[in-house]
């Protein structure tokens, strides 16, 4: 078996703060004269990658997985040569196509007719070979009616669906995939992982990044554990997964103080200082039960007056599985300032619908724009959920009956019996 993919100790840093280099006369002239008025600060390097080194054989299919700002994204831009590494080498045998983010590669002001063509070409397939393609990548991204239409007019689920279907229809040697399964309906997502089940039948060579643990674990020959910008394991994705997922278990559930939790990232102009699970009295827990209510409290602390800010929850099973995402941002709840100091803020849930397990919470506080983060802490606490007779019945609903259950009422009303 030939090898894809020979990454030789590669690593990548950014200057925090710096600017990007202006082609532009308007561009450098404006970054002169404010040069004039900024005041010299050290600047600070980040390494985001740091003496990375392994290989990958031709149809293995590799799940990349780690924390958020572990540096998996970066690994996936260098080997896209999407950005170049500071020290260290890459090698990439064959065509090789990229969806690393939801529209990547596509050019705004061309349609999707223009931009299938054009994908077709960056990777050396000619006008005949594309068109061969054509009706297939247009029928499977659901996007008929738009063909014609200028890509900036797409809405992001269907520059999703169409350059998936581009990076897996031109038949790349390798093919390189990050987190498509968090974005899109779950429709999509079958079909998503329905080709990455064919492609891996073809003998394609894919790299793949999820959360998603069970996804990796299904679909992947191998994991490569990814932190702080280091390989940390490299193996069989049920014995990675299981070492990564162990480094949950200090987690901490009930009242969590996160003053020092260091997985986080944001401006940090608003930090997340701690959160407490509550049951209906007030009191703090550390385990609760199926369809008790249950509050969340998120403690916080801001270094100075912030406007327009969106606190929010990501909750997910042990394996990475997104069970839900909320936050005031998707209740239509306007924070207009608030003050500098501590404060709190309470999520009330109802009747918790969880089936029993362990499952993780992510905690985040976002500015009045999506790319303004203050804070964002990856499965920072754990929520401990226990058995319960929710159906008034004596009988437990527990984790073979699936993830959640819903609050319901049978009638028998029209049933005849004898």
């Amino acid at each position: 078996m030939s090898t894809a993919i020979v990454v030789d100790d590669l690593s990548k840093s950014f200057i925090l703060g710096a600017r990007p280099r202006e082609t532009m006369l308007r561009g450098q002239l404006a970054n002169a004269l404010g040069a004039l008025f900024r005041r010299s600060a050290p600047k600070e390097v980040l390494w985001a990658l740091s003496g990375v080194s392994f290989s990958v054989e031709s149809g293995e299919v590799v799940g990349i997985i780690g924390r958020n700002g572990a540096g998996k994204s970066t690994l996936l831009k260098v080997l896209s040569k999407i950005t170049f590494p500071t020290r260290g080498r890459i090698s990439a045998v064959g065509r090789l196509a990229a969806l690393l983010e939801v529209g990547t590669g596509f050019h705004e002001e061309l349609t999707g007719r223009e931009n299938i063509l054009l994908n077709g070409s960056i990777l050396g397939m000619n006008r005949r070979e594309v068109e061969a393609k054509f009706d297939a990548i247009v029928s499977y991204a659901g996007v008929e009616r738009f063909v014609d239409t200028p890509i900036k007019r797409y809405s992001s689920g269907m520059r999703l669906r169409l350059g998936f279907a581009v990076a897996a229809h031109l038949e790349p040697d390798i093919l390189i995939v990050d987190e498509v399964l968090a974005v899109g309906d779950a429709g999509f997502q079958k079909k998503c992982l329905n080709t990455m089940e064919g492609l891996r039948g073809g003998g394609r060579t894919v790299l793949f990044v999820s959360h998603n643990m069970a996804a990796v674990e299904n679909l992947c020959t191998r994991a490569i554990w990814i932190d702080a910008g280091k390989v940390r394991m490299d193996g069989l994705p049920h014995q990675v997964i299981e070492a990564y997922m162990s480094t949950y278990l200090g987690v901490q559930s009930g009242s969590v103080d996160l003053r020092q939790f260091t997985a986080r990232r944001g401006s940090g102009q608003v930090r997340i200082t701690g959160l407490d699970f509550l049951d209906a009295e007030g009191d703090s827990r550390s385990v609760t039960r199926s369809g008790d209510p249950l509050t969340l409290r998120m403690h916080y602390t801001a270094s100075s007056p912030a406007s327009h800010l969106s606190f929010g929850y990501r909750l997910s099973t042990e394996l990475g599985t997104l069970i839900t995402e909320t936050g005031t941002w998707h209740h239509g709840l306007d924070i207009p300032t608030i003050a500098a100091g501590e404060g709190y803020l309470d999520l009330r849930i109802e009747a918790l619908n969880l089936v029993p397990g362990r499952y993780y919470l992510t905690a985040a506080i976002s500015g009045g724009t999506a790319s303004q983060l203050h804070d964002y802490l990856d499965n920072c606490a754990c929520l401990d959920v226990e058995e319960a007779s929710i159906y008034d019945c004596g009988r437990v609903v527990d984790a073979r009956h699936g993830i959640v259950f819903f609050p319901q009422r049978w009638n028998l009303d029209g049933v005849r019996t004898l």
